[in-house]
This record gives C-alpha cells, structure tokens and sequence, in this order.
C-alpha cells in the first residue's frame, strides 16, 4: 500500500509544542486542569503535552488514560469482543477542566463514545478536545478545540500516527486501502471494517 510522509518528528515535536501553548492561553489557571488521552497513542500524546506545559509554566498536569472499548457503536458484530484496557485517571474529574487528547479525528464516534466514558467517571467542569490529525468527514456534531494538522483525506485512504513509545518512531502517513468491492459495488467486508473511523 503506498504511503505519504506528512508529519516527520520535527513537524509532531513543534505542533504538540504549540497545541501546548494553545491550552495554556485557553485555560489560564492549571489547579483544575487534566489531560485524558484516549487509548491507544492519545496517552502518550497527552503525557508530551503536560511535559510541555510543565516545561513552559512550571505547573505539573496530572494525566489519565481514557479506554472506550465498551461505549463503541462500530464494533462490526455481536460477536466481535472489544479488547478492554485499563482506565487509569489519578484523580476525580468533578468539577475539572478536562482535555481529551486523541490521535486523529474522523467521524466523531470514538469521541463521543469518549465523553460517555468520562461522564460514568463523574461531572467535568467542561471537556475540551485536542487532536494531533483531524481528517473530516465528520458523522457527529463534534469539533476539536485544538487542532495539530488538518489533513484532508479520501474515506479510501487511513492516517496512520506512530509515535515513539507505541510504535518506534514518529510519524504521521496517509497510506491508501485497497478498496475492492462486492459486484453490488458496496466495499468487501474486510475493507468496510478497515475504514470505519472515529
């Protein structure tokens, strides 16, 4: 499958860098602050964002990690299990400012089924949302508030995020799908699955 470079570490390193400095003109005080990443890369995007934050006002951020596995409307069939991971947020969330940090954006479903799982946990102040990469094609009402790159795409086509402590490296690729179709010209089941989005 054929792949774009469109963010190299450098582009990811100055654009979380100034996400940071979005958030810290948006919210002025920190005591009620708290960055929730979305498993899986929006935890470690989250924890780069608090250390720059730390870094550049000299406040420390707590940080959670938010698992929606079980508030997803696109599992494909009552057979296929959810693989749950841990919720981990070190603190309670009534009353706070909570940045929900994600890795792309696309149809909005992941984080609506984010803001459920958040609300189980407890009544937030507000909820924000940071994305590294928005796509579009948007199936909800849903806008981010702080936005790394937008990068229009084909429903053909997947964004691929890597970043160092998931994957190895840093990087963000648009790779496009192989998009075979059935002879009613509907996409084949593996690739109707591929392309759901969030």
């Amino acid at each position: 499958m054929p792949k774009k470079i469109v963010m190299t570490p450098d582009d990811i390193r100055r654009t979380l860098a100034r996400i940071a400095h979005e958030i810290i003109e948006q919210n002025k005080t920190f005591d009620q602050l708290v960055l929730v990443g979305m498993r899986t890369r929006g935890v470690p995007l989250a924890r780069r964002l608090a250390a720059n934050i730390e870094s550049f006002e000299k406040s420390k951020i707590p940080v959670g990690a938010l698992d929606i596995s079980r508030y997803r409307d696109d599992i494909p069939s009552p057979d296929r299990q959810p693989v749950v991971h841990r919720t981990d947020i070190p603190m309670g969330i009534d009353g706070k400012s909570i940045v929900l940090v994600d890795d792309v954006l696309y149809t909005g479903r992941s984080t609506r089924a984010a803001m459920d799982a958040l609300i189980d946990l407890g009544r937030p102040r507000s909820i924000q949302l940071a994305v590294l990469i928005d796509r579009g094609h948007r199936e909800m009402p849903i806008r981010p508030d702080y936005i790394g790159k937008n990068i229009p795409s084909s429903r053909h086509e997947e964004i691929k995020v890597h970043l160092v402590e998931t994957d190895g490296l840093d990087e963000v690729a648009i790779v496009s799908q192989d998009t075979a179709r059935l002879p009613n010209g509907e996409l084949s089941p593996k690739n109707s699955f591929n392309l759901k989005g969030r």
